[in-house]
């Protein structure tokens, strides 16, 4: 059981970070999506376990990501990227907290991040995990592309 739990938290930990989750019936169609057969008292549960909160605009966001969300949607003016490297633009002077924001976070598609005054460039592992990055960043900030 406690297998099939982690495989599940560990599918909505990915599904949450690159969704825009609002309801716990959209957590549980997407699960079935990947080949989980879950309850939505189920999701309830591990919603409560992982500690997913929800932000004003109403998605889902993981507890360790709020860090991040925090400083994203108070600091981030931009994020572009090219393949596997993601450059942030940020307020003058937060770069470096927003870096450490984005390595504690410990995001699995991400190898490091360099950051200078007011720019942070993140290193993903492929391209598609740059596009996620990219997406990701621009949803816990709000950033308008």
């Amino acid at each position: 059981m406690a297998k099939k739990r982690n495989g599940r938290q560990d599918a909505i930990r990915e599904i949450v970070r690159n969704k825009d989750v609002r309801t716990q019936r959209m957590l549980v169609e997407e699960l079935k999506k990947c080949g989980f057969d879950c309850t939505q008292a189920t999701v309830s549960r591990d919603i409560a376990d992982m500690g997913l909160r929800k932000l004003p605009e109403g998605v889902y966001v993981l507890a360790e990501d709020l860090h991040l969300q925090r400083m994203t949607s108070e600091l981030v003016v931009d994020v572009t990227r090219a393949d596997n490297l993601v450059l942030v633009k940020a307020q003058p002077g937060t770069a470096s907290g927003i870096a450490a924001a984005i390595d504690a976070a410990e995001l699995p598609d991400v190898l490091g991040s360099l950051a200078g005054n007011d720019t942070i460039l993140v290193i993903a592992r492929t391209a598609a995990d740059g596009e996620r990055l990219e997406a990701m960043i621009t949803k816990l900030g709000s950033v308008r592309k």
